[in-house]
Formats: C-alpha cells, structure tokens, sequence
C-alpha cells in the first residue's frame, strides 16, 4: 500500500457527511444561527477555534485509523497532505473575506444580518465543491494532462493578482448582478432577514437576495482557484472533500474574525498570489520532480506567515 490509494471507504464518506449536517444543524438551530444578532469578535474566536479544533481532532482520528488499517507510512502521508489542503484552503479563503467585506459595504449591509447571508453561502459552497471535487477527481484520474493545465492557470491567476492586487473591482459593473436588477422586483430597503417578500400579492425580492447572489458568485469564482490548488497535493478525493469543507465551514466566523482588521493585512493578497504561483509551479513538475508534502506545507507556511506579519508591521502605527 502506498500514499497514491484512496483512502475513502463508503461509510467513511457517510460518517463525514453526516458530520456536516450535524454541524450546520448545530449552528443554525442551537447556537443562533437563525436570530438576528450581530456576531462580536468574542464570538467569532470562539467559532473559529472550534472548526479549528474540530479539524485537527478529524485529522488525528484519520491518522489513527489509516496507521492501524494501512500503516504509519500511509498514515503519515495522508495526514500531513489532509494539514497541508487544510491550510492551503484556509490561506485562499482569506481573499474571500476580502471580497464578501466588499460586497456587504456596497450593499451597506447592516452587520447584524450578514450572518444569514453568510449561513447559506457557506452550505452554497459545500454543495458547489462537492460537485466539482467530484468532476476534478474524475479528470485528473482519466486525463493526467490536465494537472498541467490546472498548474498553468493557477500560475497565470497568481500573476495577475500580484499585478492587480490593488485595483478595486467596479461591482457597479458587474453583468449578472445588472441583469438581476432589470429582471426582478425590488423592495427599495431591507426587510430584516428575508430574501424576499409579498406585498399587494406580488413577491418583491429584497436587496438582501442581490447580496446573496453575490455571495454565491463569488464562491463559484474562488472555487474555480481553490480546487485546482489542492489537487496539487493530492489527487484522494476524500483528502480533497474533506480539507475544502473544514475549511469553508470555518469560513463565516473567520470574517466576522478578520472583517474588522482587513486593512491590516492588505499585503496578505500579494502571499496568496504567491501561494498560487507556488502550488501551480508544483503541479507543473509533478512528472519530473514531486515536491515533498511536507516542503509544501512548510514553504505556503512561510509565506503566508511573512505577508502576515509584514502586514501587521507596515500597518503598526495605524
């Protein structure tokens, strides 16, 4: 048995899943998640180390059993590409932040709804990487080449963010949110939670529905960015599921963690440019040399370290 198995066995999945469910249950319905209230940092920490904590638990239980069932060879293996996927992930979801905080200020989101809009962008997401996972998996498995053309565009994309890191994109602009507008019914403000309502017999949606839209676009765009990532350091699809999906179930407690500090870290968009280049460049040699999983996590490590701190550093004063 070598690193190149997949390890995810059918009740393994179904165990996972229904984790998940669980999970977005939990939050929905026990801990508020369905009453408006504005998230405070005390609770977004809070939130935030729990998914943390959760996926670390997941990955040591993972060790566990593929070092009795496999041994600790593949054990080990596995367990540092699920670290490294999990930060990589994590790492690339911080540009998501930066984008949601945009479009909640466009829309002048008032703070103590965007949690909602947030709630089912994360189940929105899951749904969406589950499928093209699924779809990845498949053509990297039947079409080796691919993993070529997935490294060259993540390559290209990390390029472009280093130049374009600093232009603001125009939502004002933007085609399919234009094209809502003209072909829906608007309330002229917001209606506490909901997406949409009816008044005099006709359902009018709310501004907050354009937001979620929004929302769920930008997932699709970053998933077409995060997907391919991963597959750099392993083609196992439940490595790959899983990683992506703690890392977006943490995702909604990140930004009310970061949203409030992003002008701090606004040199961290030129890492994750880096982190992009750096994971495509890998996928480009994978026939001629295969960087150690270890390396890996150790190279993106520093670097989104460096842009961190060199954030906090530049923005001291301020």
């Amino acid at each position: 048995m070598d690193a190149a198995l997949h390890i995810g066995e059918p009740w393994m999945w179904a165990a996972f899943i229904g984790f998940v469910l669980v999970m977005l249950a939990v939050d929905l319905f026990l801990f508020g998640g369905d009453k408006v209230h504005r998230v405070s940092f005390r609770e977004a920490v809070a939130w935030s180390s729990v998914w943390f904590t959760l996926a670390m638990l997941f990955n040591l239980g993972l060790w566990r059993y593929l070092n009795g069932a496999y041994g600790s060879e593949v054990a080990d293996i596995k367990a540092m590409e699920f670290l490294t996927g999990y930060l990589i992930e994590k790492s690339l979801a911080v540009d998501n932040i930066f984008v949601f905080l945009m479009i909640f200020t466009f829309f002048a989101v008032p703070p103590e709804i965007q949690r909602r809009v947030l709630i089912y962008g994360v189940i929105g997401a899951i749904v969406l990487r589950a499928v093209m996972i699924l779809a990845g998996t498949w053509l990297v498995q039947e079409f080796h080449w691919i993993l070529y053309l997935f490294g060259a565009f993540l390559v290209v994309t990390g390029i472009k963010m280093l130049i374009f890191a600093e232009a603001e994109p125009d939502l004002g602009k933007n085609p399919l949110l234009n094209w809502v507008k003209r072909h829906l019914r608007l309330t002229p403000d917001y209606r506490g939670e909901k997406f949409w309502v009816r008044e005099n017999g006709v359902r009018m949606f709310t501004p907050l529905f354009l937001v979620l839209v929004m929302i769920e676009l930008s997932d699709l765009i970053f998933a077409v960015d995060s997907i391919p990532a991963i597959f750099a350091i392993t083609t196992d699809p439940f490595i790959v599921f899983t990683s992506n999906i703690f890392a977006i179930l943490g995702l909604r407690a990140m930004y009310f963690l970061l949203a409030g500090m992003a002008q701090r870290f606004h040199l961290l968009k030129y890492g994750l440019a880096m982190v992009l280049v750096f994971v495509g460049s890998k996928m480009l040699i994978v026939d001629f040399y295969k960087i150690p999983v270890g390396l890996s996590l150790g190279i993106v490590g520093i670097i989104i370290a460096t842009f961190m701190f060199a954030s906090l550093w530049v923005t001291r004063n301020k």
